[in-house]
């Protein structure tokens, strides 16, 4: 989906969200995340945890979750929250223990420069 796409369903039908493929790692869409921000529509990624390279054993996630007593799946949940006020992760999640893990990454705190290290790895 692109913002003009958008543009026009709005013409028809109000749009109270966008779900589109953004996480860490894949953030293609970052032009449709900033319209839903100018135009306070939610934001919902789909395969939000997907971290690649970013996760594997020794990666910057898995650094920065282990610094912060974090699991890597959090911190990707933590930065998407972080990202945009707009958006609304829906992890899947298949327990209750994984559905706390998931809940507890709202709690979850990286510094500015922490966050933009992370993310200029990703690129």
């Amino acid at each position: 989906m692109k913002p003009n796409e958008i543009e026009q369903a709005r013409k028809i039908v109000k749009m109270s969200a966008c779900r589109t493929c953004y996480n860490i790692g894949d953030r293609q869409h970052e032009d449709v995340l900033e319209y839903c921000e100018q135009h306070g529509i939610g934001f919902i990624p789909w395969f939000p945890v997907a971290a690649g390279k970013l996760a594997q054993p020794g990666g910057k996630l898995d650094e920065a979750a282990k610094k912060h007593g974090a699991t890597v799946s959090q911190l990707s949940l933590a930065w998407l929250l972080h990202r945009s006020p707009v958006m609304l992760p829906i992890p899947g999640t298949s327990s209750v223990e994984h559905l706390e893990e998931n809940i507890a990454a709202a709690d979850v705190k990286l510094s500015a420069a922490e966050w933009k290290e992370i993310e200029d790895f990703a690129k």
